[in-house]
């Protein structure tokens, strides 16, 4: 429709009239509606467009990627124009260096806390040592509790005696196993002697079963002697060995305890500056810790040192009792009284023939 106007619009003659202005024509009021037809249909084609332009936009979504940013006025050069990537790209980047840079801080952290670690302890190891040197050569003061030092030293001694007779003990088992096996081996030779030589079968014989008997008592004294030997060991390597490793550390905070006291004494007759009374400060901070330590340590000592005599003379009594009564059973040949030492202890033998290696075999 709107062409058709167009064209007839066109084919008109405009007259003019002889003073060359443009006459009045009816045709005129004709091509000023044409005009304003076709401007309102080209906005209404171009409002239609623009919506379904817009529609698809919010459909789709613009590419943030391929997004610029421009920098100016409308027109500008292509210098204003800043991509969007690149944006992201250096986001990315200040990310990663924050990351890189907080595990720096992170390493650094512990480093210096290793490396204040070490300078305490080289600086306590120095202290112990000098206090240590002048202790051996008499010129430093030391802190003794008399009464202390005397349990401690006793019990020394008696570990040491105590470790000889676990030594002896474990001797004697060691032969009579020896003596019981040798026996065993007889008493089946005797046996198979007796099988044949018909003129000694009942020599033979009374051999073999005496033989057997005696072994046969000996693998039960042997039970009660394992179990005197295992219960002296856990009496000396276990039990005593804790309270001298509990001595051993009282000694280690005594010596710290001395160490940092003559340190404490060595700035107190010194100076008495701002630098001074702070190095005082710090050194009698110190000197309460360790002796804190120290009487702790000092208190633990002397109530595992208690319950330890207690707790020897319980065991040793009732193992000194085992040794003498299955010891003198079997020397007497007297097999119904060592069966009933090894009841009245709780002690059960292993079986014969059994497969798991004795006691003895095990050390």
């Amino acid at each position: 429709m709107t062409d058709s106007i167009m064209s007839k619009a066109a084919t008109m003659e405009i007259p003019i009239n002889s003073n060359g202005d443009t006459g009045t024509l009816a045709e005129d009021d004709s091509l000023e509606q044409a005009a304003k037809l076709q401007w309102s249909l080209d906005e209404k084609v171009g409002s239609s467009r623009g919506t379904r332009d817009l529609q698809q936009v919010m459909v789709s979504g613009p590419n943030l990627n391929e997004t610029s940013i421009v920098s100016g006025g409308y027109g500008g050069t292509a210098e204003g124009i800043i991509p969007t990537s690149s944006i992201k790209g250096s986001n990315m980047h200040h990310s990663s260096s924050s990351s890189s840079m907080t595990a720096e801080e992170t390493t650094r952290g512990v480093a210096v806390e290793k490396i204040e670690t070490v300078k305490k302890w080289g600086l306590n190891t120095y202290k112990c040592t000098k206090q240590m040197i002048s202790e051996r050569f008499g010129r430093g003061s030391r802190t003794v509790d008399l009464e202390l030092e005397a349990q401690i030293e006793v019990l020394r001694d008696t570990k040491r005696k105590y470790e000889n007779v676990l030594r002896l003990a474990r001797a004697l088992t060691n032969h009579f196993y020896n003596m019981v096996q040798t026996q065993h081996a007889l008493g089946d030779t005797f046996a198979d002697l007796s099988q044949k030589s018909p003129e000694l079968r009942d020599e033979f014989g009374y051999n073999a079963e005496t033989q057997k008997l005696l072994c046969k008592n000996g693998e039960t004294l042997l039970g009660a002697i394992n179990f005197f030997v295992s219960s002296i060991n856990t009496l000396v390597n276990k039990t005593m060995e804790d309270t001298l490793m509990t001595i051993k550390m009282y000694e280690n905070a005594r010596l710290e305890f001395d160490a940092y006291r003559s340190d404490l004494e060595e700035l107190s007759l010194g100076p008495r500056d701002a630098v001074a009374m702070a190095r005082i400060d710090a050194a009698q901070q110190q000197y309460q810790v360790h002796k804190d330590k120290y009487e702790r340590l000092r208190s633990d000592v002397t109530i595992k040192l208690k319950f330890l005599e207690e707790n020897k003379v319980k065991v040793m009594h009732k193992q000194l009792l085992l040794f003498h009564n299955a010891i003198s059973a079997y020397f007497a040949g007297n097999q119904q009284q060592l069966e009933q030492t090894l009841k009245q202890f709780n002690i059960k033998l292993r079986p014969p023939g059994a497969d798991k290696p004795s006691w003895l075999e095990e050390q």
